[in-house]
């Protein structure tokens, strides 16, 4: 049996006169008193369907029973519509399909919201994601994630990299999140986890001498969740032996050429533009730059030492950005929240009107060779956060991104990339008073480090870098470590014992002391590179099924209870926790 001949985008002038077979969804139905029209919808597009009650009485008598998402088989010849008819937004809409045949092919219950509702509720979309999966957006998002991923895997293939699946249940390592971990029936007592990268396999296939990997893997981070984060991660990975930064940059620019220019139709400029971590925190105030728009951070460290104004006297350093535009006192009121919000204790000003004259409160602690320093152009705003220097990044980086959209200076239609490289090696964790590593213990320092990143720690570089778009980490990578001693060395600044190294990474450490080479990589995530590609803003729109904010499925129920023979059975007590009297 066929169910269809053509598809429902599919029907064009040409068809005049043609007899076709369609099947689809019953996008809208429109009865005008005897005549119904049907918009039929599949994957590819919408045909409008007019059931005639002279033409088919059959067909108008089943015509009457169909509501929306009704699916539906229709045969019929194809004619020109009426020129006051033709509807040029839609590409089937030069001609329709008068109805002979009509047949429902399965019927819908009352839908719990409309296909072209707006504001429906998250929880209620995902509670009914089959039914959501079929607005056009969601539709064109999780297309276009297909499309993207068809064109990795052949980017990669043809470059020599060979798909290697690693395995799901490993063993716990320490990525920089809570592990997701899976009890053994078969071994009581003992766990899997679920990977959350599979960084030390692809190590593994290097030094197993594949020399090129690649692998669109899931990944899993049982980390508290936020509108941007999801507990599963699907990323593209790649390692390759014998590693140059100058081909493996190469390698990804090329492949991000070619999926904007397949997908979007747009050429991005290559090579990249590339920034060390530090050049990148001092000018943009983050290490996810978003260079389509300047307002860069400026020092007045040194123009404020000896200030008569103590908040920056007494500050380690003083930052701020030259906005071009006066702003008024509720516009600085907004922005002091949006600063304290990011951990500020307040937002000092300097605002020059249109004559030049400042107006700030704090004008009159300044002497004159400061504020000759700091003057602006007429109609300027200098925002200034003092404190030390990772706070007024923190604090003058968010209100940059905030400034660059409120005050319309970002071209949307832009994308613009960047390296960021150089990253630090090591950051001090106080509560736990020991250093940690900032990407993980296997990242390699940079020759300048190697020999002595015990020294100075907190100055340590790694050869770390990451890729960033219009401000969004697409993805990062590292060199690692090949040197058994090397990597032994790493592990005791990180404070592991000999037995902890031993008992995480025995079998790691063995591999690298047998014939393992030099080897590097990155890995993308592809949850985000569709987010951007799509103009999306919510991550969950670009994953068929995703979890809500909450980790929850309200589709299914998981994470859901099990039984207490499963229990037993996996030799798992549950504790209840206790009731306060």
């Amino acid at each position: 049996m066929s169910w269809r001949d053509l598809m429902c985008g599919e029907p064009r002038a040409g068809h005049v006169g043609r007899g076709v077979t369609l099947a689809g969804w019953t996008a809208r139905r429109r009865d005008h008193g005897g005549l119904v029209f049907v918009d039929l919808r599949d994957r590819t597009g919408v045909t409008q369907l007019v059931i005639n009650p002279e033409r088919s009485p059959g067909a108008a008598a089943v015509a009457h029973e169909i509501r929306n998402e009704f699916v539906l088989q229709a045969t019929g010849e194809v004619v020109a519509r009426a020129p006051e008819t033709v509807n040029p937004r839609m590409p089937t809409g030069e001609v329709e399909v008068q109805v002979d045949e009509l047949r429902i092919v399965s019927r819908s219950t009352p839908l719990p919201f409309q296909l072209d509702e707006e504001g429906v509720d998250e929880t209620l979309r995902l509670r009914y994601r089959w039914l959501d999966l079929r607005r056009e957006k969601l539709q064109r998002n999780i297309r276009l994630r297909a499309q993207m991923v068809g064109i990795i895997r052949r980017h990669m293939e043809e470059a020599g990299f060979l798909d290697i699946q690693t395995p799901i249940l490993f063993k716990p390592t320490p990525e920089g999140a809570r592990d997701f971990v899976v009890p053994s029936r078969l071994h009581k007592g003992r766990f899997f986890a679920l990977p959350q990268s599979p960084q030390i396999l692809k190590q593994l296939t290097m030094v197993a001498g594949f020399e090129r990997y690649y692998q669109i893997a899931i990944c899993f981070r049982d980390e508290d969740l936020r509108a941007d984060r999801v507990q599963e991660i699907t990323q593209l990975d790649v390692e390759m032996s014998f590693p140059d930064q100058e081909e493996l940059f190469g390698l990804m620019e090329e492949m991000y050429a070619r999926i904007w220019r397949e997908t979007l139709g747009v050429e991005i400029e290559t090579p990249f533009p590339r920034l060390t971590h530090a050049e990148a925190d001092r000018r943009f105030g983050s290490d996810k730059p978003d260079l389509r728009f300047g307002l860069e951070l400026e020092d007045a460290t040194g123009v404020t030492r000896g200030s008569a104004f103590g908040v920056f006297a007494d500050a380690a350093a003083v930052r701020f950005l030259r906005v071009p535009q006066e702003l008024s006192r509720s516009d600085l009121a907004r922005l002091e929240e949006i600063a304290k919000e990011w951990g500020a204790r307040g937002l000092a000003y300097l605002v020059y009107d249109e004559e030049g004259e400042v107006r700030s409160p704090i004008a009159k602690f300044l002497s004159a060779a400061e504020l000759e320093s700091l003057r602006g152009e007429p109609a300027t705003t200098l925002l200034f956060a003092a404190d030390d220097w990772e706070k007024t990044s923190r604090v003058l980086g968010a209100l940059r991104v905030h400034l660059g959209r409120e005050l319309g200076l970002i071209d949307e239609d832009a994308f613009t990339f960047v390296w960021v490289t150089d990253f630090p090696m090591f950051e001090w964790d106080e509560d736990e008073r020991r250093w940690g590593a900032v990407h993980h213990p296997f990242t390699r320092p940079t020759e300048e480090w190697k020999g002595r990143f015990h020294e100075e720690p907190g100055r340590a570089l790694a050869h770390a870098y990451d890729v960033i778009v219009n401000g969004n980490e697409l993805g990062g990578g590292s060199f690692r470590i090949h040197e058994p001693e090397l990597q032994a060395r790493v592990f005791d600044l990180l404070d592991l014992s000999p037995e902890e190294q031993r008992t995480k990474f025995g079998f790691l450490l063995d591999a690298l002391a047998m014939g393992a080479p030099p080897m590097g990589g990155i890995a993308f995530g592809i949850d985000r590179m569709t987010m951007v590609l799509a103009g999306e803003p919510n991550l969950r729109d670009v994953i068929a099924f995703p979890k809500n904010q909450a980790g929850l499925d309200p589709m299914s129920g998981a994470p859901s209870e099990i039984t207490e023979a499963q229990l037993e059975e996996l030799g798992i007590a549950l504790v209840q926790p206790e009731v306060e009297a």
